[in-house]
Formats: C-alpha cells, sequence, structure tokens
C-alpha cells in the first residue's frame, strides 16, 4: 500500500498524539489519591486516545473503502466524538475551576443545550446532508459545512469564559486555558487552506500538552508545597501550646492538689496527660479529624486551667451541632487565646462562651469572651505573643476552605467565629 505525503503526515500526528496521552493516561491511572479534576482529566484524554486511534484507522483504510455510506457514517461518527470529547473538556473545567454554584448551573444548561442541539444535526445531517454529503467516497462539505463544527467554538467560548475572565484562577492557569480555546479554532481554519493535513489535532495535541504541565503538574507540586507548608504549620503550633511554663504551671498546681484533693489531683493529671496525649498526635495528622474530638481537647484544656484560676474563669458550652470535620488543633488555640490573653488579664477573670450552630451553607463555631478585648487593626495580636493565631487561619483555610473572623472591642470582649462550609 503506497501512503501519500498527507497520509503520513496525518498518520504521524495521530501516532504521536496517541503516544503522549497514553503516558499522560498511565501517569493518572497511577496515581494513588487523584483529586476529582484529575478523574474528569483522566476520562477526557481517555475519550481523546479513543478518537484518535480510530481516527488513524480511518486515514489508513479509506482508500479501501470508498463507499459514500462509508465516509458519511465515519465523518458523522466523527463529528459526534469532537462534540463528546468537548463536552468532556468542559466537565473538566467545571471539576477545575472554583465556580459559583448559580453560575455553574446557568453554563451547564447553556452548554448541554447547545450539545444537544448539535448532536441532533449531525444525525439529521445523514439524511438532509445540509453539512456535508460523499461523491464516489469523497467527502463534500456544503456552504454551511463549517456549522457542523457549531459546538465545539461554543464550548472553547464558555470554557474561555469560565477560565480566563475567572478571578480566581492564577496567569498559569488563564494562558493554559485560553491556549486551548484559541489554538484549535485557528488551526482548523488553516488546515481547510492546506487540503486537510491534520494541523487542527496536532494544535490539539499540543493544547494539551500545556495544559496537563502548566495546569495539573504545576497544581500537583504547588499542593505538595502547599502540605508540607501545613505540616510546618501544625508542627509549629503544637510546640508553640506545650510551652515550659504552662507544663510548670501545671504540674505545680497538680503537686499543690495532691495533699488538699488527692482526688482532684488525680483527675488533673489525667487531663494533662490527655492534653499532651492530643498535641503529640496531632503531628501524625495528615487530614481532618472530627470536630467531637476537637471538642474533647478543649474541655480537658480548660478542666487544667479551671485547676490553676477556679472561680476567675467560667465556662459555657452551647454545641447545637458536631457532626463536621476540622482540622487537628485549630479550634483549641483560639480558646486558648480568649483565655490567656482576653480572660485572664482582667483580674476578675471572665467567661468564655462556645457555640455551635448550623446554617444551610455552613457549620459555625463561635467563641466569645468578656476578656479585655483588643484592636484588631493592632499588628501585635498576630504575633508570637498570641498563640499561633496565623497558623490557626492558614490551616483552616488551606484544609477545609475555612473562613475565620474576628471581632474585638477593646474592654469589651472579643468575638471569633468560623465558618466550615458544607
Amino acid at each position: 500500500m503506497v501512503i501519500d505525503s498527507k497520509t503520513a503526515f496525518n498518520a504521524a500526528v495521530f501516532i504521536i498524539g496517541i503516544v503522549l496521552l497514553l503516558i499522560h493516561s498511565l501517569d493518572l491511572l497511577l496515581k494513588r489519591n487523584r483529586r476529582k479534576d484529575e478523574n474528569s482529566l483522566f476520562l477526557f484524554i481517555g475519550f481523546t486516545i479513543l478518537y484518535f486511534i480510530l481516527y488513524l484507522i480511518f486515514i489508513l483504510t479509506k482508500n479501501r473503502y470508498t463507499s459514500d455510506a462509508f465516509i458519511i457514517g465515519s465523518y458523522t461518527t466523527f463529528y459526534i466524538m469532537n462534540n463528546i470529547e468537548m463536552l468532556l473538556l468542559f466537565f473538566y473545567t467545571l471539576s477545575y475551576v472554583p465556580i459559583s454554584s448559580k453560575n455553574k448551573k446557568i453554563v451547564s444548561l447553556v452548554n448541554y443545550s447547545f450539545f444537544a442541539t448539535f448532536i441532533v444535526l449531525d444525525i439529521v445531517n445523514i439524511f438532509s446532508h445540509m453539512f456535508f454529503n460523499a461523491d464516489n467516497g469523497e467527502y463534500v462539505a456544503t456552504t454551511v459545512g463549517f456549522l457542523s463544527q457549531g459546538y465545539q467554538f461554543i464550548a472553547f467560548a464558555i470554557i474561555f469564559y469560565l477560565t480566563v475572565f475567572n478571578k480566581k484562577t492564577s496567569i498559569n492557569e488563564k494562558i493554559a486555558f485560553g491556549i486551548y480555546c484559541i489554538l484549535p479554532p485557528v488551526a482548523f481554519a488553516i488546515q481547510n487552506l492546506l487540503s486537510g493535513y491534520a494541523v487542527a489535532y496536532l494544535s490539539v495535541i499540543i493544547a494539551i500538552e500545556i495544559l496537563f504541565f502548566f495546569v495539573n503538574v504545576k497544581k500537583n507540586i504547588e499542593l505538595s508545597n502547599e502540605a508540607k507548608r501545613t505540616k510546618e504549620a501544625e508542627v509549629k503550633l503544637m510546640v508553640s501550646q506545650i510551652q515550659p511554663h504552662f507544663i510548670y504551671n501545671t504540674l505545680s498546681s497538680i503537686s499543690t492538689l495532691i495533699k488538699i484533693d488527692p482526688e482532684k489531683a488525680q483527675k488533673g493529671l489525667d487531663s494533662f496527660t490527655e492534653y499532651l496525649r492530643a498535641n503529640l498526635t496531632s503531628i501524625n495528622e495528615t487530614g481532618l479529624v472530627d470536630f467531637e474530638n476537637e471538642l474533647r481537647h478543649i474541655e480537658t484544656y480548660l478542666s487544667l486551667e479551671k485547676i490553676r484560676f477556679d472561680e476567675r474563669l467560667n465556662v459555657n458550652l452551647d454545641i447545637q451541632v458536631k457532626d463536621f470535620k476540622v482540622p487537628p488543633l485549630s479550634i483549641q488555640p483560639i480558646v486558648e487565646n480568649a483565655v490567656k490573653h482576653g480572660i485572664l488579664q482582667k483580674l476578675e477573670g471572665g467567661t468564655i462562651n462556645i457555640k455551635t450552630y448550623a446554617t444551610p451553607e455552613a457549620n459555625i463555631v463561635e467563641i466569645s469572651d468578656d476578656g479585655i478585648g483588643f484592636d484588631t487593626k493592632d499588628s501585635a495580636f498576630y504575633k508570637d505573643n498570641h498563640i499561633g493565631i496565623s497558623n490557626v487561619k492558614y490551616r483552616l483555610s488551606t484544609m477545609c476552605n475555612a473562613e475565620m473572623t474576628i471581632n474585638s472591642v477593646v474592654d469589651k470582649g472579643t468575638i471569633v467565629t468560623v465558618k466550615f462550609y458544607k
């Protein structure tokens, strides 16, 4: 079989594409903990491999099968597969890019409507030949044949809007998705001028490579570095909490109780042991923990402080919901700040209130005190004299996208609210 230069070029494009995409699909397949967006990317790349394989077979065999029905059936199949490929790229975009639920519903409805419309039109074309026909085994496009690719151009426009105009995407993400939305349509126009050389498919391969390395691989590197920073923050937080003066004061209080109230001293020692165990265990925690566990640690800490300060420290708990997860040692340091730098700075002491409740969008944890308060514009609040507050805020944000807000009035007290979005 003699292969002309155009067929050889096109075959080489598809073979290179298949090999590269197989490498990427294996990389995703062998990854232990794939993200949701990586599952969508794997599906998109896998379908593209199937499409390339079928098209490679077609260009190598179309000279043998020259019936009009074969040409019409093949091109109809590929146009439908083109549309499905773009739909899978849209799915990947939705799973990767941060989009509000309202916008997601709107763009999804628009996208699915156009997808369904053009799938129907491609099928109708088999009988009406409004986009293309075949003559003696040769593909013949009509004057409106370009509309057979209509959904792809619409999907590119939607994806471009969701990524390039999204304030939450990085410059690398904007460039990668932007190239994918611009390069193939431009290459498609060039391909028509070059009489069928697979320039458009070559551009798709280049665009996928850019998307894979500048978006997915870079995302993995960033997450790896972020996990390292989070672990460092956790260790710093743990070390900052087990301070020598806290250990000394607690043991001193327990020692005093041994003669006065041995039973209370025993409970205090048990609580102190539990407190140390929980802090040390948090080093090995790589994910979120039940709020119930965090609450037990808070109660243990407060019981130790109660031994030392007795009536100067009053505690009110109003736990309406506790079936949610939090980063380990994320709420306890906030409570500790309220006690040490709020309530106990007043001679008469005060009261700390810990409340949890649910809203339709989030589980809320609220820690309030009637201590001395502070000026929230004072940068000293975020320094070492307030235990790990920056670390806590960072871990809440990166580990579970939670929001922490602080409201304080000098001589009135402080309210810290943490929203754990559902």
